[in-house]
């Protein structure tokens, strides 16, 4: 599998721009109509904001940047291995094209976590949002309160659509981390549930192996690391746990 080109492009820009949009609109509208700048709620609110939307730019920039891994074209799985009950090798990867990457395994839970930070950043920017719609500014002219009027529409619509569109892609990867899954092993998962159900038998997703273990092998052992943008515990993505396993390691292979 050749890697796609990385890096710049027009849903990236589009990405950034609505990054930057939500940013400025948030502290220096929402926040700064609701409870000043000046004040301390606001320098308190506008620092958690700030710190919110520097962790989405950071974690998204290695998202784009960061080679999402492949398996080797010359590697084969040790089939004669006793220890190993699953082998396969799967070459395909998801291809997103609002990061112009591919989501694989070395950056899908930077990946995850951008998702997580994103929602999070909507949301608390909705919420900013219809709290400074409580403050009535009696001092503002027609022309003020003409731009106030279109950036409250605009970000209403984006904020409300981007909550909604990405807190279910949130929650569809949460349901996949939790039973150890790529969207490609879902789709694949179906298909081999029905054939399972067709000869009498049930089928068991190899790698699920509980759902804390699988949260663990994906974001990390460590909880308090969880959101961190860092994945050095993933290993070559050569070898996982299945849950045939009586030894914590096993062969497999995906990219």
């Amino acid at each position: 599998m050749k890697r796609k080109g990385v890096g710049f492009s027009l849903p990236v820009a589009v990405v950034i721009l609505v990054i930057g949009f939500i940013y400025f609109s948030t502290v220096f509208t929402f926040i700064d109509r609701w409870f000043s700048l000046t004040s301390s709620p606001g320098i308190a609110n506008a620092a958690a904001f700030t710190a919110l939307a520097l962790m989405c730019v950071y974690s998204y920039s290695i998202a784009v940047f960061r080679d999402p891994g492949r398996v080797p074209i010359s590697y084969m799985p040790d089939v004669e291995d006793q220890q190993s009950p699953v082998h396969e090798i799967k070459r395909k990867d998801h291809h997103c094209i609002w990061i112009n990457n591919c989501v694989g395994h070395t950056n899908y839970k930077v990946f995850f976590v951008f998702v997580v930070y994103a929602v999070t950043a909507c949301i608390y920017s909705l919420v900013l949002l219809v709290g400074s719609l409580t403050v009535d500014s009696q001092d503002e002219d027609e022309e003020m309160g003409s731009y106030l009027r279109t950036i409250y529409v605009v970000s209403s619509f984006v904020l409300i659509s981007l909550s909604i569109a990405l807190g279910v892609l949130l929650v569809w990867h949460i349901y996949l981390s939790l039973q150890n899954k790529t969207t490609i092993e879902y789709h694949e998962g179906v298909r081999a549930m029905w054939l399972a159900e067709k000869g009498g038998q049930v089928y068991k997703h190899p790698y699920d192996i509980g759902a804390y273990e699988n949260l663990t092998l994906i974001l990390g052992p460590n909880v308090l690391s969880w959101l961190c943008p860092t994945s050095k515990h993933i290993g070559s993505g050569l070898r996982f746990r299945t849950a045939f396993d009586s030894v914590p390691v096993s062969s497999e292979s995906k990219p």
